[in-house]
């Protein structure tokens, strides 16, 4: 047995010796996922890559395990690893610019260990996937790759010169004129074992072609005989209405043109329709220049990267961006409104950012602004908490059910957060990262808690 001091979880040493031994992170306080109360004094076991048990610390010498490496967590908060359930890969180069080259193994990888360090223990990528995503998946479950647990989309399936309107490469999207090309490109993807499929629906305020009913009805048939979900890319009411009917199972994003009604409510829990808001997709587009103190902290820069840095601190950027994003406000401030009355009404919420995909919306960091917006829409750090682990745990378990993430129980993989303050106090102190295990093993070079 051996003891050591949170502050030197940095030890690679210690994160190699995990494989070999249990590990106990001892005396913490823990949010378990579940939506249960702050729970103090408990000893947590990670063995072989899942929690062993969950119980009260001990208190006497002759109860400190043999053959086991302590963690005293004394004054630490343990939370599960965060799970976002929309987020983008190989969209972005340096997290500053689109580009149809970007996606690589090498920019994917970054991305995902990025996740992975800021406590993003497990990602969606949830379209405009080359089919490289396959392979690099394939590795990672082999044991062969690092980063944040990936599950994939594949390509995606948008409109013909329509949605979605990204900088992307053609091989990164299907873009079927029939019923009967989606169905193919649905076919496709489920001969890759896609874990779900996803689908744009938008117009862009009239500036975009819709996608026809009957090819997002033939998606939706061909991907539920594969036993697939589908998510869709949502923007207004009436189109989700009519997404009900055909028989979703997601909604990627807020509704955000007009106040959901009771009735809607009802059909997403009639229906056991999963509403992941993505409330920081539209605040990205004016958030660091309406707030310019968001970009202060090293725990921001470092996940911003000097690119993104130098683009969001240039000397023409915060009046070019605010005299142009009223109407992203406006649709920020309709999803707050919308999350609200859905959660209300029980309807399982998921969470995700749509990180990845555009200038502003960064891997890891994003994830914890999330955390805040859920709390500015008027839910407590403890439900926002939940809803990012234990919540999504379950969606990620619908979509696969193998996987057993966001709830620190024994049995359940062992992908924690240490905190060194306590994030039911201030949904912000999750940012204040003393540690991340993944698997079980520690991960190195966690972000700066200022």
């Amino acid at each position: 047995m051996r003891s050591i001091a949170c502050a030197f979880l940095f030890s690679a040493a210690l994160a190699a010796n995990a494989q070999q031994q249990p590990i106990l992170l001892h005396n913490a306080a823990l949010v378990d996922g579940t939506g249960a109360q702050v729970r103090p004094h408990v000893d947590i076991t990670l063995h072989k890559g899942y929690i062993e048990s969950v119980r009260d610390a001990y208190t006497k010498d002759r109860d400190i395990p043999k053959h086991t490496d302590i963690v005293d967590c004394t004054g630490k908060v343990v939370i599960p690893g965060l799970i976002s359930a929309h987020s983008h890969l190989g969209v972005l180069l340096n997290n500053a610019e689109a580009s149809p080259n970007a996606y690589t193994t090498e920019n994917v990888t970054s991305a995902l260990n990025q996740y992975e360090r800021y406590g993003v223990t497990t990602v969606v990528s949830l379209g405009v996937n080359r089919d490289l995503v396959y392979e690099l998946r394939d590795q990672q479950r082999a044991g062969k790759l690092g980063g944040a647990t990936l599950l994939t989309a594949g390509r995606g399936i948008g409109v013909p010169n329509g949605a979605p309107g990204l900088n992307v490469s053609p091989d990164q999207i299907y873009k079927p004129a029939s019923a009967d090309e989606a169905r193919k490109a649905v076919d496709e993807m489920a001969s890759h074992h896609v874990d779900l499929i996803k689908i744009w629906i938008e117009n862009g305020h009239g500036k975009l072609p819709p996608m026809d009913p009957a090819v997002y009805t033939a998606v939706i048939d061909e991907a539920h005989k594969h036993h697939l979900k589908v998510a869709a890319h949502i923007y207004d009411l009436a189109d989700a209405r009519k997404l009900v009917e055909a028989g979703i199972d997601i909604f990627a994003h807020s509704v955000r043109d007009e106040a959901v009604d009771p009735g809607f409510a009802q059909s997403l829990l009639q229906h056991k329709i999963w509403y992941i808001p993505t409330l920081t997709l539209d605040e990205a587009f004016y958030l660091y220049a309406a707030d310019p103190d968001v970009m202060r902290s090293n725990f921001f820069q470092q996940a911003a990267g000097p690119q993104l840095l130098a683009k969001l601190q240039a000397p023409d950027y915060a009046e070019k961006t605010l005299a142009s994003t009223d109407q992203a406000k406006k649709d920020h401030a309709i999803a707050l409104k919308n999350l609200k009355t859905l959660y209300d009404a029980g309807v399982n919420v998921g969470f995700g950012t749509d990180s990845g995909a555009v200038m502003g919306r960064i891997p890891g960091f994003t994830e914890h602004r999330e955390l805040e917006d859920l709390v500015a829409a008027g839910l407590t750090p403890l439900q926002a908490i939940t809803t990012a682990t234990g919540d999504n745990g379950r969606l990620l378990h619908e979509i696969n059910s193998k996987i057993s993430v966001g709830i620190i129980q024994s049995g359940y993989q062992a992908d924690l957060i240490v905190l060194s303050a306590d994030p039911l106090r201030d949904v912000r102190n999750t940012r204040r990262i003393a540690a991340v295990y993944h698997h079980g093993e520690l991960v190195p070079n966690t972000p700066p808690q200022n």
